[in-house]
C-alpha cells in the first residue's frame, strides 16, 4: 500500500528572501520583522546557501549587553559583538531537498530544533523556504479530500483487504467493514495513516474472528 506522495516542493514557499553575507545587523532585523519570518538565508555566489541567521543568533547582542558570560557561553556571547551576517550566521545550513518527505523535514526541524529549512537542489543553490507552519497545510484539507484519496491509493489497491469503507470528519479517518483476518490491520492502520492530512485513525470492522 503507498505512502503519501506529498513533498516539500508542494508545501514550501518558492520565492524567499535572503541576504548575502555582508548584510548589517540591523537590515537583518528590519527584514525579520517586515516578512514576519524567523531566520534568513545567508547567500553567495550564484545563490549558494553558505548559512542562515536566526533570531536566536541575533538575541546575544541584547543577552550579553550588560551581563558576562559565563562557562559554556563563550561561543553564543561571540556572537554580540558580530555586525554582519557572515559573522553571525550559523554554518553550514541546515538544509533539505525539494523532493524529501514533509516527514523528513519535520524530523530534520525537530532534531535540529530549527522552525525554518532553506530548500536546496543537488548543488546547494537556493530553490525556496519551508517553515514548520508550511508542514502544517496538509491538515487543511477538507476530509472529502482525504476520503477520496483513502478510498483510492489505500482501499482501492489490488492488495488492500475487499469490503472495506472509510469516513472522514475533521481528519479522523474511519475504517468501517467486515475484516477476517485480524493481522492485517496494522499493515491498513498505516497506510491509512500515511495519507497527509490525516489526524488520526479508528477502526470499526466488526466482531470478525481472525481467519488464520
Amino acid at each position: 500500500m503507498p505512502a503519501s506522495h506529498y513533498t516539500v516542493s508542494d508545501v514550501m514557499t518558492h520565492t524567499a528572501i535572503a541576504i548575502g553575507r555582508d548584510a548589517p545587523y540591523k537590515e537583518i532585523v528590519a527584514l525579520l520583522d517586515q516578512w514576519k519570518v524567523s531566520a534568513l538565508p545567508v547567500l553567495e555566489g550564484e545563490g549558494r546557501v553558505v548559512g542562515v541567521v536566526s533570531e536566536a543568533d541575533l538575541l546575544p547582542k541584547e543577552e550579553f549587553r550588560l551581563d558576562e558570560p559565563r562557562p559554556g557561553e563563550f561561543d553564543e556571547a561571540a556572537k554580540a559583538g558580530a555586525v554582519r551576517a557572515g559573522e553571525l550566521m550559523s554554518s553550514p545550513a541546515v538544509t533539505v531537498h525539494a523532493d524529501a518527505t514533509l516527514a523528513e523535514a519535520a524530523r530534520i526541524m525537530a532534531t535540529r530544533r530549527v522552525k525554518r529549512l532553506p530548500v536546496v537542489n543537488d548543488i546547494g543553490m537556493l530553490e525556496g523556504v519551508v517553515s514548520r507552519s508550511d508542514l502544517l497545510k496538509v491538515f487543511l484539507r477538507t476530509d472529502g479530500e482525504i476520503e477520496e484519496e483513502i478510498r483510492r491509493s489505500v482501499l482501492g489497491e489490488s492488495a488492500a483487504p475487499a469490503g472495506l469503507d472509510v469516513s472522514v470528519l475533521e481528519g479522523v479517518a474511519t475504517i468501517h467493514g467486515a475484516l477476517a483476518n485480524r493481522s492485517l490491520v496494522p499493515l491498513v492502520t498505516r497506510a491509512v495513516r500515511a495519507v497527509e492530512g490525516v489526524v488520526d485513525v479508528r477502526m470499526d470492522l466488526g466482531a470478525h474472528e481472525d481467519a488464520a
